[in-house]
């Protein structure tokens, strides 16, 4: 697969006191790719407001998902996004699906490797943090000044990790159907492939957010959530899936390092996600 990687340090979706961390983070892991074929996403340099949509930081949010979108754009193969917080699968999943639609490809799957849910609604969301908000945003449901309608199908999601939910995310998860797979559910990824093959998707957009690992596989993330995956089980759980449908786009988000210099220690761990999205 010929793949390209677009950086995306935007930090303004997040919720955390460390927010800014997302900074160090996605510089980190770039440099650990191939120059040549990664380039960066110029974010917004400063917070932005919520312009009275229920979404803290909201014209930087929107900003930036025009931006990536534009980047996106112009990059051949098939773009990996790095994050950056949750908020930049706004554009990309976007992105993915309507490349997916005019290619006739009969739509696209989503699997939401991710502790959460990222299913809140502005009214519904307890901290008004957009990387709480991404996926039903995409779904339906979000600021309508994002997206006035669905942009993915529900019937194409499938949760995979997820542990942490909050009751309005429950609820929905119960109301559109969706599968949800947790880390105990996911040592064989036989039933998860299934699951997306019976949405009748021919392509594959991998959501990572690194809070679906387990605390002892990796440090940097603001958000950890006890009882994750081991990061075997996820790039196992990847190949499965890249082995039987052809994969539209991928991102890898919320990497928060404590700070810069503790990046490293989690890089090993990052770039054998990497490694099983892109090989």
């Amino acid at each position: 697969m010929s793949a390209s990687f677009v950086v995306v340090p935007q930090w303004q979706g997040s919720g955390s006191t460390r927010a800014m961390r997302l900074i160090d983070g996605a510089e980190a892991i770039r440099g650990d790719l191939p120059s040549a074929s990664t380039r960066v996403v110029e974010m917004p340099t400063g917070a932005g407001e919520s312009l009275d949509t229920g979404v803290h930081r909201f014209s930087s949010i929107s900003t930036a998902a025009e931006a990536i979108g534009l980047a996106l754009a112009e990059t051949p193969g098939t773009p990996i996004v790095i994050g950056g917080d949750c908020g930049v699968e706004f554009a990309s999943i976007r992105h993915a699906a309507a490349a997916a639609s005019s290619a006739g490809e009969g739509g696209l799957a989503v699997v939401w490797f991710d502790a959460h849910g990222d299913l809140n609604t502005p009214g519904s969301s307890p901290s008004g943090a957009f990387h709480g908000m991404v996926l039903r945003t995409l779904l339906g449901g979000g600021p309508p000044e994002l997206a006035a309608s669905p942009v993915i199908d529900p019937a194409r999601v499938v949760l995979a990790g997820t542990r942490a939910l909050d009751d309005a995310e429950a609820a929905y998860i119960d109301e559109a159907g969706l599968p949800v797979f947790a880390p105990a559910q996911l040592g064989d990824p036989s039933a998860l492939v299934a699951a997306v093959r019976a949405t009748g998707a021919r392509s594959l957009y991998l959501h990572v957010d690194l809070d679906v690992l387990d605390p002892s596989e990796i440090d940097g993330v603001a958000f950890p959530e006890p009882f994750g995956l081991e990061v075997g089980r996820l790039t196992a759980a990847i190949s499965a899936l890249r082995a039987e449908f052809p994969l539209a786009g991928a991102a890898i988000t919320e990497f928060a390092p404590s700070e810069p210099d503790a990046a490293a220690g989690d890089l090993s761990t990052i770039l054998r996600i990497v490694s099983a999205l892109v090989r």
